[in-house]
Order: structure tokens, then sequence, then C-alpha cells
């Protein structure tokens, strides 16, 4: 994945979740970036990361409406999106939304690590 750190924005309100996501990703040569809403990614202001990881259950805002609105921008429509959650039937919804890829929670850390390198490398 060459030798500059990946950047992965994660917005999760969960602080659970989002601090395993950020010691797994971390501890794998990532660079994270942390939200635990999503206004800013609805108001454009972030860094631009590399791939986003955005939970489709966040308070004040549907994780899919911050994809849609990725999806709708110049800047991030390329960059890949994995939505989180706890409910399966969400798959469909978020592919509907733009999102690149599900995946379901719980998840191992070995799942969340191949489909987000999958996605890096797709890039």
């Amino acid at each position: 994945m060459g030798g500059n750190a990946k950047k992965i924005l994660i917005t999760e309100d969960d602080p659970a979740i989002m601090d395993v996501l950020t010691l797994i990703l971390t501890s794998n040569n990532m660079t994270v970036f942390c939200y635990t809403n999503g206004a800013a990614l609805l108001e454009n202001r972030f860094e631009i990361p590399d791939l986003f990881l955005i939970d489709k259950q966040l308070s004040g805002v549907d994780g899919l409406d911050i994809c849609r609105h990725l999806k709708s921008q110049d800047l991030t429509r390329n960059i890949p999106i994995i939505v989180l959650s706890a409910s399966p039937h969400v798959h469909g919804q978020s592919v509907e939304a733009g999102a690149d890829e599900f995946l379901e929670k719980p998840f191992s850390n070995k799942n969340l690590l191949l489909t987000v390198r999958k996605h890096l490398e797709a890039k």
C-alpha cells in the first residue's frame, strides 16, 4: 500500500466501537480521523481520507444519508465507503445509498482489515 499511511475517516457514535476500530487500524499503520456524529461530513468539514467507515445508526443523522451526500460530492464520490451496522437487512439499503461495502457488527479484526485493505488496494 505504499510508504504513506492510509487515512481512514470513521464516523461512529459508540465510544467502545470507535476505540476498537481505532486500535485495529492504527496498529496496522493507518491514520484514523474520528467523528462521533455526521455533522462535519454533511458540512464537508474534514480532511479527505482514503476510505470512509460510517456507522449506519448515528445519533441525529442516518449514516446512509451521509453516504448519499459523500457520493454526490465531486471531492468524495470516488472514495470507498464501508457502512457498519448490527442489522443485516441494512446491506441492500447501504448499496442503494452508494456504499462500496457493508460490514455487519460484530465483525472480527481480520474481516475488518481484509475489507478495508481490499478497498484501499482497489482505489
